[in-house]
């Protein structure tokens, strides 16, 4: 790391209020932004999408299992991929214990996330975010943005090259 100022108590007490100041900002900032995200217009899924799971087909309603809300991640697996997006499975790694939307044609697979709402039988599409727009959600990047180094990304070939499939992390 490099050379970083080094201070006494009450000069990091006073650094630390005025950036305390500036994150109830931001805190009250996105707090907008979410009530706006949520007063989005939805869009009706029409299309009769059907999905393989453990259980066999499902149609997007049977997804919901009985809930409201589905939230989808797009796992970038493409039909002639011999391994998963280690990016996307950084992701789906955060995603432990948490019980046809846009698309950028030019590339075969984008990572991004979807939100859908179930009311009575109809699924309607009230969200979707992608590429940057999913750092905040994943918990190891707001963890990596409190420490000294960030997410230590500088000069790297790409933002997200330094990751590995979890069971990858010891090989």
């Amino acid at each position: 790391m490099s050379a970083h100022e080094v201070v006494g108590r009450a000069a990091w007490v006073e650094a630390r209020k005025g950036l305390l100041a500036r994150e109830k900002e931001f805190t009250r900032l996105r707090d907008e932004l979410s009530a706006q995200r949520r007063a989005l217009p939805w869009e009706r899924v029409e299309s009769d999408y059907r999905f393989q799971g453990p259980g066999g087909q499902q149609t997007m309603s049977e997804l919901f299992e009985g809930r409201s809300q589905l939230i989808v991640y797009h796992f970038m697996l493409g039909p002639d991929w011999e391994a998963d997006c280690k990016s996307c499975s950084f992701w789906a790694d955060s995603f432990e214990g948490v019980d046809d939307t846009l698309v950028d044609n030019s590339m075969s697979e984008l990572p991004g996330l979807s939100v859908f709402c179930r009311d009575g039988g109809e699924v309607f599409h009230t969200y979707s975010c992608y590429a940057r727009g999913l750092d905040a959600l994943n918990v190891a990047y707001q963890l990596l943005d409190l420490v000294p180094k960030g997410r230590d990304e500088a000069g790297l070939p790409s933002t997200m090259s330094w990751l590995r499939r979890h069971d990858e992390y010891t090989r």
